[in-house]
């Protein structure tokens, strides 16, 4: 009975993340990079050449939610295309772009922007104050909202494109220290002048955070991307096409999430899932574990194996003489004080190969 009711609380859990983001039957993909291929932001997109076209988001993808416009690549036309490497909570992001129209004279946010927002752990919900209902007796109105809650559990950057005299992205919120190395970086790319069409380029990483204080980075919490994790990310793209209009009246509002308010509801974010290394990134098998002490007194270590490929045989070298052909074993080391080398051999049609790790392995 116990574990009927624990599989349908999982599943009750997972119907509620899913539910919390829009369009539920669409999620789309982040491309893992090798870890020694990593995207070099530096307004060179050659980096990006190894991503293969389905993880290309077009403006086909994109509803003008504002003004309800149809699509025109004649004058507004961008693809995305979202990364990341495991070990590293970076998300990295090449935005294409041409406009008929580059409006980006302005001082202030009177300028063609790319508006993000990410939720790396799919908390969800408001992450502006305004759009808290509690905000009242929850002591968040004013200036205490803003600084106690705007953009700490997800973040908004409004990117500017292009940035003329301006930092390349303002963080919505206080925690404005997010924008800046060592958590996130950008170049961009292009030759025109302001009223121009053209061409744009930019890269950029950012870091997203399940809690990003407004007092700097000290207390804050790297959400952890993890491969086949879903995250809530989304963005829309402000047009504008006439230096004259005020800051607001902009032309275009085009929304991945189609869903105007996902600027500051989390909950109206769409899903994107961390993807494993493509095929022709990996040799076809590939040895990997990782182990647990399960308790240090009784020296009692578990080991799981993670290789990759059609795997049909597998070999531990516990480093102490004993082995096992079991594919997670679990060892009891008889001495104590001792560092061991441990080696996993895994073997398939397609080859062999082997993953010995030096002293990770210590009892005591």
């Amino acid at each position: 009975m116990q574990k009927c009711i624990a599989i349908l609380t999982v599943g009750v859990l997972w119907a509620l993340s899913a539910a919390a983001l829009e369009r539920p039957d669409t999620t789309f993909k982040i491309f893992q990079f090798p870890a020694d291929q990593i995207p070099r932001v530096d307004g060179d997109v050659s980096d990006w050449g190894m991503v293969p076209a389905d993880y290309a988001i077009g403006i086909d993808q994109l509803k003008d939610t504002v003004h309800d416009s149809p699509i025109d690549t004649t004058d507004l036309d961008v693809t995305v295309r979202v990364g990341w490497v495991k070990g590293l909570n970076r998300l990295y992001f090449l935005y294409e772009a041409y406009d008929d129209y580059w409006d980006f004279s302005h001082r202030d946010l009177h300028n063609d922007i790319l508006e993000i927002v990410v939720d790396g752990d799919l908390s969800g919900g408001p992450l502006i104050p305004q759009l808290r209902e509690d905000k009242e007796t929850n002591g968040l109105e004013g200036l205490d909202g803003h600084f106690k809650f705007h953009g700490v559990h997800a973040q908004n950057y409004h990117v500017l494109t292009p940035a003329d005299g301006k930092p390349w992205t303002m963080v919505w919120g206080a925690n404005q220290w997010i924008y800046e190395l060592p958590w996130a970086n950008a170049a961009a790319h292009y030759d025109f002048a302001p009223g121009d069409s053209g061409h744009y380029t930019l890269e950029f990483w950012i870091t997203p955070f399940d809690y990003a204080p407004a007092d700097g980075p000290e207390r804050a919490v790297e959400s952890k991307l993890e491969e086949g994790a879903l995250i809530g990310l989304s963005w829309c793209i402000l047009d504008y096409d006439d230096v004259e209009v005020k800051q607001q009246e902009f032309e275009g509002f085009w929304n991945l999430s189609h869903k105007t308010t996902m600027f500051g509801n989390a909950s109206e974010l769409v899903g994107f899932r961390l993807m494993p290394l493509e095929e022709a990134f990996r040799d076809p098998v590939e040895a990997q574990w990782e182990f647990t002490v399960l308790d240090m007194e009784r020296r009692l270590v578990a080991f799981k194996d993670l290789s990759y490929g059609d795997i049909r045989s597998w070999r531990w070298d516990f480093g102490d003489g004993n082995t096992s052909t079991e594919q997670h074993p679990i060892h009891q080391y008889a001495e104590p004080g001792t560092t061991y080398t441990v080696t996993l051999y895994v073997e398939g049609p397609e080859g062999k190969a082997r993953m010995s790790k030096v002293w990770d392995v210590i009892v005591r």
